[in-house]
């Protein structure tokens, strides 16, 4: 009887132990049931800091007036076609990296002083999803994100403005994919 007890204490233990390292873990990833060690999340309290988010909507604003071409929207439905809802933030991850890259960088100089402190939020972003990798083949991805290069620069500097004047809709779209 003594062994069976014992023997019953020890799988208790285990299991408890085991039951403290899964809670652990996930209070680590602040409660979200995503897989140890996803490099595809951003923290929520990025998207909580009003300052940062107003001058990005204000840059965003900015930028809108200056777009004349209403007829094309870059970050929309058809950016999402046909990428499940597990790959969306690998997806904005590659929208983001083309956004600062190919379009703030180059229009730097324009704006201010919106962009000035809206690039280096940004690119705290692109850099903590820097690791940000799926699984699957990537191809329906990259032809999307090609899909919408290519109208931005088939629109030349005015596919730049509407890419800057679309960087609320950027910004919704990386806080709906990653948190």
């Amino acid at each position: 009887m003594a062994a069976l007890q014992k023997c019953v204490n020890s799988s208790l233990m285990g299991t408890l132990a085991s039951s403290c390292l899964l809670l652990l873990a996930l209070w680590v990833q602040g409660g979200a049931a995503v897989p140890i060690g996803s490099h595809c999340r951003l923290n929520h309290s990025d998207f909580q800091q009003p300052y940062i988010t107003n001058r990005t909507f204000m840059l965003a604003e900015e930028a809108s007036l200056a777009d004349n071409n209403t007829d094309v929207r870059l970050i929309g439905d058809k950016l999402f076609h046909g990428v499940n809802a597990g790959e969306r933030c690998y997806l904005m991850k590659e929208v983001l990296n083309f956004t600062l890259e190919e379009v703030l960088l180059p229009q730097s100089h324009r704006f201010q002083p919106y962009m000035q402190e809206v690039v280096p939020f940004l690119a705290k972003l692109s850099n903590r999803l820097s690791q940000c990798r799926i699984e699957s083949d990537d191809q329906h991805i990259q032809r999307n994100v090609q899909m919408l290069k290519d109208t931005v620069k088939k629109l030349g500097e005015n596919g730049e403005i509407k890419a800057i004047g679309e960087l609320s809709l950027l910004f919704i779209a990386l806080r709906n994919a990653c948190i």
